[in-house]
């Protein structure tokens, strides 16, 4: 539950490098970037279960960041009905799950790729969905932190009405899958 320090001394080398070069990239990522830490904080703080919306909104300005810092290689979707926003959902995990796509998919692709977000009901479950370009490493497995600490959470938390899973599908398509 900490911001990761890499990420956002990053961020930060990002908007000094650009205010000489493209001040209006500079402002455009430092906005993104007070959204990202306005929504982060009171998630990491106060330990309750904020809803998927307020995690969306985070996402959206991590992807903004992101999108400035690969210099357009990065695309991304977000589909989520209105009506699952104001649905509780464990705290960082969709969070996890894009930095997850970012760091193994996509920013070891040259030419970047796309990140798609889709939550909707399969069932009687919740199904949140995160693609983006790419392929499942060989050595990729349920071992990393990020991967392990999602199935860990969710087993914690609703036990045998959840399950996680990481699969390629379409050939260049990486799919996490949470249901709960």
């Amino acid at each position: 539950a900490q911001i990761e320090p890499h990420f956002l001394f990053n961020t930060l080398g990002s908007i000094d490098q650009l205010i000489q070069t493209d001040p209006p990239r500079a402002s455009k990522m430092q906005q993104s970037l007070i959204r990202y830490l306005r929504s982060a904080m009171p998630q990491m703080r106060d330990g309750s279960r904020p809803s998927l919306g307020q995690q969306v909104g985070l996402c959206r300005a991590f992807l903004e960041i992101m999108a400035v810092r690969m210099e357009g290689r990065l695309q991304a979707a977000v589909i989520v009905p209105e009506g699952l926003k104001s649905a509780v959902f464990p705290s960082m995990m969709l969070q996890t799950l894009v930095e997850n796509a970012i760091k193994h998919g996509i920013g070891r692709e040259i030419t970047g790729g796309v990140i798609k977000i889709v939550s909707d009901f399969k069932g009687n479950y919740h199904e949140l969905i995160v693609q983006n370009s790419g392929q499942l490493s060989a050595q990729m497995n349920d071992d990393g932190f990020g991967l392990s600490s999602t199935k860990n959470r969710l087993q914690l938390l609703f036990g045998e009405k959840s399950n996680f899973e990481i699969k390629q599908v379409n050939g260049n398509i990486v799919q996490a899958t949470v249901l709960i």
